[in-house]
């Protein structure tokens, strides 16, 4: 699962990225319908952050989004499995077509521990980022819904060494393959093979 990241404005893409959407229309309908884009600090399902995106010509671009697919009975959808996305009727045109990229520095992830009886009691959260990187390039799927562009991170299987905190972990692509992820001509399928796996964990809060 990848239900909380963080967006540290100091480092350089990241700045770049919060540029481009300072002055943006769709930011301004945001902020008059009640939701301002969050640029920094810790981000949560339902805040509106920069995504980075196909526009009219295919060129990558960035645009303000709100993190969530509203199903049916209102249920939040803030997560897609890359396995079973090309299917699933709320994802499929997404998967194929409308594919995004959520700029971090890094993720949350709470560790998961059985107890005796073989339940499930949440632990320690780590903060997690892909190792030598400064940007976490989370992989998403978009859509439009109400007028407004909304986005779910994809997850997979996680690398050995995650899986004894979670068993699911964010799609995270290297910056050289964000142009092809969100071309809509591309397959996605071609990409999984680039998805980074060797993170770096922090124990504790981690923030400003």
């Amino acid at each position: 699962m990848c239900t909380r990241f963080y967006v540290e404005p100091d480092d350089e893409d990241i700045r770049e990225i919060i540029a481009q959407i300072q002055g943006s229309k769709l930011a301004d309908r945001f902020v008059r319908a009640g939701s301002a884009v969050r640029t920094s600090g810790e981000i949560r399902p339902t805040d509106v952050v920069p995504v980075i995106a196909p526009d009219r010509a295919g060129e990558p671009a960035v645009f303000p989004m709100k993190w969530g697919f509203r199903l049916r009975g209102n249920t939040l959808a803030v997560n897609a499995r890359t396995e079973t996305a090309a299917e699933k009727p709320s994802f499929r045109e997404a998967w194929a077509k409308r594919r995004c990229v959520v700029p971090a520095s890094w993720y949350f992830e709470w560790e998961h521990l059985a107890d005796p009886s073989g339940r499930t009691k949440t632990g320690d959260r780590y903060a997690i980022q892909p190792r030598n990187a400064h940007v976490t390039w989370l992989c998403g799927l978009y859509r439009m819904e109400d007028g407004f562009p909304v986005f779910a991170v994809l997850t997979r299987e996680p690398s050995e060494e995650l899986r004894r905190i979670h068993d699911r972990m964010p799609l995270i692509l290297p910056k050289e393959k964000i142009r092809e992820w969100i071309r809509p001509g591309a397959r996605a399928e071609d990409l999984l093979p680039y998805a980074l796996t060797d993170m770096v964990m922090e124990k504790g809060e981690k923030g400003p």
